[in-house]
This record gives structure tokens, C-alpha cells and sequence, in this order.
């Protein structure tokens, strides 16, 4: 007996190709019927038997796209109102509050690579795209998604474009951004000498001969402008580097294929997956051999990617390059520029080429970051290829903002039973980030079609987001809790693992307001949701100059010798002969009359100090610089570790006691890096172990901006692995201040839920 079937799709079901895939799934079952975009998600009405329905529900997941994510199916069944003779793709429609996901911006697919040169008006057209692959996030308005609320509205289909945006058989039916030669955005190019083109293979010979001969291009991508030049050519590199006033801090290189990006990096089967995947995120993989002075020195990994958009495989095609430094186009701390106007008056003079296009950017991405540990794949930085992707709970957080930390800064809002998180933003302390922050949050707002009802900040009261979550709090007469920083870092862990039982949270970073108003960043707590009791944490030590040490890691060296050895601290010659005594003193004045140094247990200042110690560097350049070189400088194949106090695994005085031994004996400092790694894995095994027996529990999360660090990482999870002991670490969101805003919603959603 045939009955009507009412089929409620949610999940990542627009934008990837979906409803044409439906279309062809009910015409090849021959079932009549019709599906439509909502905007909570597809709906499907099917006249069929039961074992039709079922089929085809089946179907619905077995076959479904590639990017498509389905989170639930809901069936209804009904007596058949009115028989419909066919099946058909109905006009979308908006039923209530609630929203569907928003797919991120996928990279160009294969078949639209072969498309480039065998579909006539598409040769060559560098915005080519289908529903597998383009843009999404970064074009989007407004929800339905539908071209009109994209900035592609602005664009009318030429003819042969709407014949195949209306044809349920082709793959581009309904792609929102499609467009070809005659009808779509184009490259744009200008030079300093006034002369212009829009001809695309010209704007790509210029290019390309710019590239070979060492200059610099300014080019409009997805998520806004990149600054490019030959990864290769160290004379370039500088150039780069004074442009952007990024003197140190390492460059992404992308290379044309995986066998040329193989040539220079060793690869892993699942790092070859994830950079090669639609997503095409900066994957950090180890160098092989030298790719060019200047683009990451000091380092052994290097952040690789794949092109993921056209004119990226034409520019390799062109020029012939092996490898180009793809980096944001803009300047020091400020965000990546999308607008045209703004990025000429401020980029023009100073690169050989700026190429824009006029297709305007509504949400800007950066590059999203990840790298492989303990065999899983893990963000740093979630932008491009991930947001907005929600992360799902068990229960409610509507109406629930989340205004995260500062210096990683991200939001989230609470729809439904998800936390949508923000892209990649920056430091807060930056007023054109800042302003990036609330201009994103606003698109957050109308987009998502939310209205906070309840608010969420870090407990640090001077905080930029602290400060704009009191203003709206008073602007919209709704409740504010404060969330301790490492607190919302844990909580953040349980969130994306669904953990509801307390566990052991132990949380490195370089900076937390904790509840003692001293600044922690070595914490052990035990924690669910709702709660936490800090257990253990590393020495307090003063932080001489306030926020001034954490730019100047010798003044943690003789904080932390101060501190340990007193008046008979005993500095390494080199270390005097770098910074000179007169400096060395004024820092333990400071430390002894207590003016300006307030106590912390960072972890990040201990890194810090044991990179200056060593003459790593004593100054950083950008966030965790210290930290990073010491990592990148360990030696593998060193096993030993320095004596840890078993009644007090976190006493740092037999660390440094060690460090200092081994440095004036000579030992190389490739070799004391990796015992410091080897034996902090150590002093945090044992008091892992300590607390999940005293405190009866079984679990252990793992979280802050410390667990970037790879070597240390891997070498605590193995050994937590080897107990047998559960350990959690974040995957789909940062385990650095990105993930705040993720932990404060979840604690927020279960206040508030009871």
C-alpha cells in the first residue's frame, strides 16, 4: 500500500549537491514526490510502499555526496493526500527559526580540472565550480542557501549557465556560484606604473615572470588576499618578509602536486590524506631537504599545502615552480585583507603585481592549520575548509554566546543543540581585529539568525572580549558568567567527546586569570562540566614585568634560577655575556622588591626560560616563538631523563639542576632540549598517575596551547597509552585558545540547562 512519506534531512545537506542527488535517487526508484531546501535542512516528500521508503531512506546515507554530512533523518508517515504524477525539485523555503548547516568553501574538484579544458566557455576559467566543489562560506549572506543570498547575485547567468543550473541531470544544478567565461567574476590586474589588464592568460604570464624573477604578487583568493612569491629565491623571501614586517615566524609553501611537495617533505600515508583532501588545510610535515633560506629557519617541519583553486594549478602550470610561499596578505598582526580598494591602497607599492577579482569575500577565512599526533589528525588554526562545521551535543544551547579568550580569539553561539565556532580571528589587542571580531560576530548573528539570551566570558577582567561581553550583557538585559580560562579549556575536550563524568583535565598554556588572581598555565584539575578543583600545578614563579616576560624569555631564565637557587643562582657565562649582568640584576631587583611581577605557573614561561637558557632565543618575536625553537631543536633517539622528585613530580629544581650540569659540561643543546621534553613527559606521567588514583578516576583530557607541541604530546600519550590509562585530546577544534569559546558554551549550556 503506497502512503505519503514526510523526510526531514539535517545535517551538511546544502551546498554539497544534495537535493539533484535526492532527484536522481526517487526518479531511478521511480517513486513521485519532490524535495526542497529549508532552512533547517532538506525536506523530502516520497509517495511510496514501505519497503520503497526504506530503500530509499537506506539510499539517503549509503549514496549521499562525498562533503555531504547527514545528522539525522526523520521519516513521518501520512495518508497519501493528493498522488503527484513525478518527482520534482520544488523552490526552497523558509519555515521557522531554526537553520541548516552552511558547508565551508571545498577545494576545486578533479572534475572540474578536466572541465577547464574540455568544456568550451569554461577553458581556462579560473572561478569554474560545481555543487562538489567552490565556494560556500566565504560568498554566503543569508540563509536559505541559494544564489541569491550569496555575493554571487550580482552576476546574471549568461544562457548556457542557467541551462545547467536547471538541469537536474548535470552535475552544476544548482551550484549557486556557477559561472563561465562569459558570465562570471575575473581577475583584475594592476601595476605601479599605472598599466591594467583583465585578459587571464596575460594577468598569468605577468605573474609567472614576476614569480621566476624573485618578485612579489599580491593575489585575491577565497577567504581574502595572499602574498605569493618563489618559495626558492631567498632574496624574495626578505622582501616577503619585510612587506609583511614578519621577520622570523615561518611561511607556508604550496606545492603543485604530491610528488613534488614529496621531493622536499617526508609524508604519511594519513598526512597525505588530510592535505590532499577537499578541506586543503596547511598540514606541518617534516622537512626532507632545504627548500629555501628564510622561510622557516630554525625549524624541521614546514606548512605544506595543495592548490585549491585554479588560478593556483595555472600559476604552477606558468611558471614551472616547484614550490611558492602562499601567505595572508596583510601586515604584521592585522587581519587578511578581502576588501579590493583596501588592499590596493595598502599593497600596491609595496608588491610587482596586485591581482584582485570582483566577486566580493562576505566572510573572510584564513588558511586552516593541522598536524598528524598520536596518529589522529589535530587543528591549530580552524578557518578555511572547516568553519562554520558545528560541533553537536545531547542537549540545548540556544540563545548562548560564547565570546572566548583574546589573544586566539573565536566565538561561539549556541543553536539548537550545537556550538558553531567562529573562524580563525586574532589577538583582540589589535583594534583591526578587533574590529574583525565584532564585524564577524554581527554576520554570526544574521546569518544563524541569532539572538543571544545569555552570555559567556573568561574570568580575566581586562580581556577585550570580557569588556564587549559587559556591554552587550547591559545593551540586551540578559545574564553573563564568567568561566575560568583552563576551566573552559578542559570543558572544551569533553564538548567535542561528549564526556559528561569528571575527569583529570590537565591544561598547559602560556597564560590564564586564575581564581587567585596570580596567572596560572600549569594546571591539573579535577573537573566535569559544571565544576573543577585545581589539584596540582606547577611552581609559582614571579613573571618579572608583567606581560613584558612573555616577550623576553631571558627574563623567565632569571626568574626561574632567582626563584630555585636564590642569591646563589648561578647563570651560564654565555647566557651573561648575551643579556650583560646590569640587565640580569635589574630583573632580580624586580623579583626581590616584588614590583610588577606577579606570580605564574605558565608553562609556556618555562619553555621560555629553558630556551633562553640554552641560547635558543631570548626574545619572541611572535607568540611561543621560544617554546617552538626549543621543540624544533631536540634531538630523536634520547631517551634518558633528569631525576624527578617522586613525592613532588612537579618540583622543577632537579630539572634545571640537570640543565644546567649538562650545559656546562658541553653537552650539545640538540640533546638537553630533548631530555627537558622527555622528562616534563615524565613529571606529567607521574602526577597523572598520582591524581587518577587518588582522586579515583580513569579519564584524562589533555588541553592548552602547549599540546601543540608534538614531541611532548606524543611522548605523554604513549606513555599514558601504555598504562592504560583514557586520555582525550582535541581534534576538531585547537587545543590552543581557539577552543575557549567551545568550553565556556558547553559549562554555559549546563548552568543554564539545570
Amino acid at each position: 500500500m503506497i502512503s505519503q512519506y514526510n523526510i526531514h534531512i539535517k545535517g551538511l545537506v546544502q551546498g554539497v549537491g544534495f537535493r539533484p542527488f535526492v532527484y536522481r535517487l526517487a526518479t531511478d526508484m521511480h517513486l513521485h514526490g519532490y524535495v526542497d531546501n529549508r532552512n533547517d535542512g532538506v525536506f523530502v516528500m516520497i509517495q511510496a510502499t514501505p519497503s520503497q521508503k526504506d530503500d530509499f531512506v537506506k539510499g539517503l546515507t549509503t549514496h549521499k555526496p562525498d562533503v555531504a554530512e547527514i545528522e539525522t533523518v526523520t521519516v513521518l508517515e501520512k495518508p497519501v493526500s493528493k498522488p503527484l504524477p513525478d518527482f520534482f525539485i520544488a523552490p526552497s523555503r523558509e519555515v521557522d527559526n531554526h537553520i541548516t548547516r552552511i558547508s565551508p568553501d571545498i577545494a576545486v574538484c578533479d572534475e572540474c580540472l578536466q572541465d577547464l579544458i574540455s568544456q568550451p566557455h569554461r577553458i581556462r576559467y579560473p572561478f569554474i565550480n560545481c555543487t562538489h566543489c567552490g565556494p560556500r562560506f566565504s560568498i554566503i549572506n543569508a540563509l536559505p542557501y541559494d544564489r541569491p543570498g550569496t555575493t554571487m547575485s550580482v552576476f546574471r547567468m549568461c544562457p548556457e549557465c542557467e541551462a545547467e543550473y536547471t538541469d537536474v541531470r548535470d552535475r552544476r544544478f544548482h551550484a549557486q556560484p556557477i559561472a563561465c567565461n562569459h558570465c562570471g567574476p575575473h581577475y583584475h590586474l594592476f601595476m605601479k606604473n599605472g598599466y591594467e589588464t583583465v585578459d587571464y592568460e596575460e594577468i598569468l604570464s605577468r605573474m609567472a615572470a614576476v614569480l621566476r624573477q624573485g618578485g612579489v604578487v599580491a593575489l585575491k583568493g577565497l577567504g581574502g588576499f595572499n602574498l605569493i612569491c618563489n618559495a626558492e629565491n631567498e632574496k624574495a623571501i626578505c622582501r616577503l618578509r619585510e612587506i609583511k614586517k614578519r621577520y622570523k615566524k615561518p611561511f607556508a609553501v604550496m606545492f603543485p602536486d604530491v610528488p613534488t611537495l614529496s621531493h622536499y617533505l617526508n609524508i604519511l600515508p594519513l598526512e597525505k590524506e588530510i592535505v590532499s583532501s577537499w578541506r586543503r588545510p596547511i598540514v606541518l610535515l617534516e622537512e626532507k631537504q632545504k627548500i629555501g633560506t628564510g622561510i622557516n629557519d630554525g625549524y624541521k617541519t614546514v606548512g605544506a599545502m595543495l592548490p585549491y583553486l585554479p588560478v593556483h594549478y595555472h600559476l604552477f602550470a606558468s611558471s614551472e615552480l616547484k614550490a611558492l610561499v602562499m601567505t595572508s596578505g596583510n601586515r604584521g598582526d592585522n587581519p587578511i585583507l578581502t576588501d579590493n580598494d583596501a588592499a590596493l591602497s595598502d599593497l600596491l607599492r609595496e608588491v610587482d603585481l596586485f591581482v584582485e577579482h570582483n566577486r566580493d569575500i562576505s566572510n573572510r577565512v584564513d588558511d586552516s592549520i593541522v598536524q598528524v599526533v598520536g596518529e589522529q589528525p589535530r587543528i591549530i588554526r580552524r578557518s578555511r575548509g572547516f568553519t562554520p562545521e558545528p560541533l553537536s551535543l545531547k542537549f540545548d544551547t540556544e540563545g548562548i554566546l560564547a565570546l572566548g579568550a583574546e589573544r586566539v580569539s573565536m566565538f561561539a553561539l549556541g543553536k539548537d543543540k550545537e556550538i558553531i565556532l567562529s573562524q580563525y580571528i586574532g589577538d583582540l589587542k589589535n583594534r583591526e581585529t578587533y574590529l574583525f571580531y565584532r564585524e564577524a560576530l554581527d554576520k554570526f548573528c544574521l546569518l544563524f539568525r541569532f539572538t543571544p539570551r545569555y552570555l559567556v566570558c573568561d574570568a580575566h577582567p581586562d580581556y577585550f572580549s570580557t569588556q564587549l561581553a559587559l556591554q552587550l550583557a547591559q545593551r540586551f538585559q540578559i545574564p553573563l558568567l564568567r568561566v575560568q580560562h583552563h576551566h573552559a579549556h578542559a570543558a572544551a575536550v569533553m564538548a567535542e567527546y561528549g564526556l559528561t563524568e569528571d575527569v583529570i583535565a590537565v591544561c598547559l598554556d602560556g597564560t590564564g586569570y586564575g581564581d587567585d588572581g596570580c596567572i596560572w598555565g600549569g594546571e591539573i584539575f579535577r573537573c566535569n562540566q559544571s565544576e573543577y578543583r585545581r589539584i596540582a600545578h606547577l611552581p609559582y614563579v614571579p613573571l618579572p614585568g608583567g606581560d613584558a616576560a612573555a616577550k623576553s624569555p631571558w627574563r623567565m631564565a632569571v626568574s626561574y634560577l632567582k626563584s630555585i637557587y636564590g642569591s646563589k643562582a648561578d647563570y651560564p657565562e654565555t647566557f651573561i655575556e648575551r643579556l650583560g649582568e646590569s640587565h640580569i640584576r635589574q630583573i632580580e631587583m624586580l623579583i626581590e622588591k616584588g614590583v610588577n611581577t606577579p606570580l605564574t605557573s605558565s608553562t609556556g614561561r618555562l619553555f621560555d626560560a629553558v630556551a633562553s637558557l640554552l641560547g635558543i632565543c631570548d626574545e619572541n618575536t611572535y607568540q611561543a616563538e621560544a617554546a617552538a625553537l626549543l621543540e624544533q631543536i631536540a634531538e630523536n633517539g634520547i631517551s634518558r631523563c633528569y631525576p624527578i622528585n617522586s613525592d613532588n613530580p612537579l618540583d622543577l629544581r632537579s630539572l634545571f639542576d640537570g640543565i644546567l650540569k649538562d650545559y656546562r659540561l658541553s653537552v650539545p643543546v640538540s640533546e638537553i632540549a630533548s631530555v627537558f621534553h622527555n622528562t616534563l613527559s615524565a613529571m606529567l606521567l607521574n602526577i597523572i598517575i598520582q591524581k587518577v588514583k587518588t582522586e579515583r578516576l580513569t579519564t584524562v583530557v589533555l588541553s592548552g596551547g602547549v599540546f601543540q607541541n608534538k614531541r611532548l604530546t606524543n611522548l605523554l600519550i604513549k606513555q599514558l597509552a601504555n598504562r592504560k590509562i583514557s586520555y582525550y585530546l582535541s581534534s576538531r577544534i585547537p587545543c590552543n585558545d581557539g577552543a575557549i569559546a567551545v568550553g565556556q558554551l558547553y559549562i554555559a549550556a549546563l548552568k543554564k540547562r539545570g
